[in-house]
Formats: structure tokens, sequence, C-alpha cells
């Protein structure tokens, strides 16, 4: 099933009906690529300049013919830098290669080991690609503090991490995350970390207005199979958010009443 209009994801004034955002590494070939990118029902697909060729290499197989801009949007981001200034450098070549496309995905990595986001030099590069014009979508730890700061800078969609990126352990701290939904006037977007469906669907029903990921699709057995039961978590997260889940009781309470029983 489709999200109703009415219950829409806006991303710098743009409106999507799929609250799942995929990423396009690490796929054995684009073929596969295509096949998991469309049974995922992704609207926004993310592509890592520095490490895909999406036109700067002519001789190379373009990204983009499998993922084309027509159908899809196209949200590139600095994976595998590690300074403010290589962030902005590949925004910027971004922004030439797709004819002024201003939707970026920043992230800043603080190691090559952990992959965690490096807070300072990701605020200096928020802080100059906003000035720039760039919309500004911010990968960042699940620290609310930072969190409410990069909103507060302008970016138009916070991205804090479930666990770090590639590790598959799910949703470390949920209520760092509900904490930074409850505080926000921008989509929060759980990025990195996710495993399985189940993962997917907590994340939605903690408040989360989407969910990044592309290991957890690319890396599982039968990536276009994991990719469908993907959307359908989102979808499933989403409903129970809405619906509003019971609450928690220590004991039993009977599925149907005892009251007015006739023996």
């Amino acid at each position: 099933m489709t999200q109703s209009n009415s219950d829409s994801l806006v991303i710098a004034g743009k409106t999507y009906q799929s609250r799942l955002l995929v990423g396009t590494g690490k796929y054995k070939d684009q073929a596969e690529t295509k096949a998991a990118t469309e049974a995922s029902g992704a609207e926004i697909v993310t592509v890592a300049i520095r490490r895909s060729n999406i036109g700067q290499n002519n001789d190379e197989p373009n990204l983009l013919d499998v993922i084309p801009p027509e159908k899809y949007t196209i949200l590139p981001n600095t994976a595998g830098c590690f300074t403010a200034k290589d962030a902005v450098r590949t925004c910027r070549l971004a922004r030439e290669l797709l004819n002024g496309h201003q939707l970026v995905k920043l992230e800043v990595l603080g190691d090559e080991k952990t992959l965690y986001p490096d807070i300072t030099a990701t605020l200096e590069a928020a802080e100059t690609l906003i000035k720039d014009g760039f919309e500004v979508m911010v990968y960042t730890t699940d620290d609310p503090i930072i969190a409410k700061r990069l909103e507060d800078m302008g970016c138009v969609a916070v991205m804090p991490l479930a666990a770090p990126i590639g590790s598959g352990l799910g949703i470390r701290n949920p209520y760092n995350i509900r904490t930074i939904i409850e505080n926000a006037n921008v989509p929060i977007i759980v990025d990195a970390g996710v495993g399985t469906a189940s993962d997917a669907a907590i994340a939605m029903e903690l408040g989360c207005a989407g969910v990044l990921m592309n290991t957890a699709i690319a890396a599982a057995q039968k990536p276009v199979l994991m990719a469908s039961a993907m959307k359908k978590a989102i979808e499933g997260g989403r409903e129970a958010f809405l619906a509003g889940r019971m609450p928690r009781k220590r004991y039993a309470s009977a599925s149907s009443p005892i009251d007015g029983l006739f023996f």
C-alpha cells in the first residue's frame, strides 16, 4: 500500500509518498541496483559522489542510466569525506554534474574505523553549504543538542544514526531518537545502522519521518526481496505510529471483558 497524500513526507518543499530512502552502493552490479531500488518503492536515492560515476567519467557505466533523475530525486552524498573542505567541494561538484541540483546529504566522518561523524567539521561544512544555497540533509550522532543546532542553522532534515554505518545493529538508543523527534520542526530521518525490517519498523514507530539505508538491503542474501520487506516495514511502522499503540501494563488484561457474564 501507499501512504495517503495527507501523510506525505515533505523535504525542502517537495512532497514524497515513500518514507524509505535508499543508497546505491555495495550491489553486485547496476542491474541489481535498479531492481532493488524499484522494489523498495523509494523516491529519494542517495549517491556517493566520490565512489559513483554520475557523468564525471565518460568511459565508465553511468549510475544515472539505471537511477534516472526523471524518476527519482537524486540525493548526492559526501560519503568518504573526512574534512569539511572535502565535503563542501564534493557537494559543489555534484551541483555541477546535476545541473544546479541543491539538495545534498552531508556527512563528514571522524575516522575510518567507526565512521562516526565529526561533529565540529559537520557544523562547519553545513554552515558553508547553507550559505552557498544548498538544501542540506545532515548525518549526525544521536545527540539531541547537536540535532537541534543543525536544524536551527537551516538544515532541511536531520539524520541521526541508529548505530554505526553498516553495522546492522538496529536502533541502539531509541530514547535519544525520540527526544530529537519531539524537539524537531524538520524531518528526522534515521540514517545508518538498520539491519532488517523490524529495525525500520521500530524507527517509524518512534515517530521518525523516514529511514535511509543501503547496506541492510545490498548486503542481504536476497537484496531485492529485502528491499520489498523494508518498504512494507516502513509503511507498517508509520501506520502503527499514527494509530497509537496501547499502553504497556505490568499485568494481564482480558481481551474479552468478564463483566456481565451469565455463568
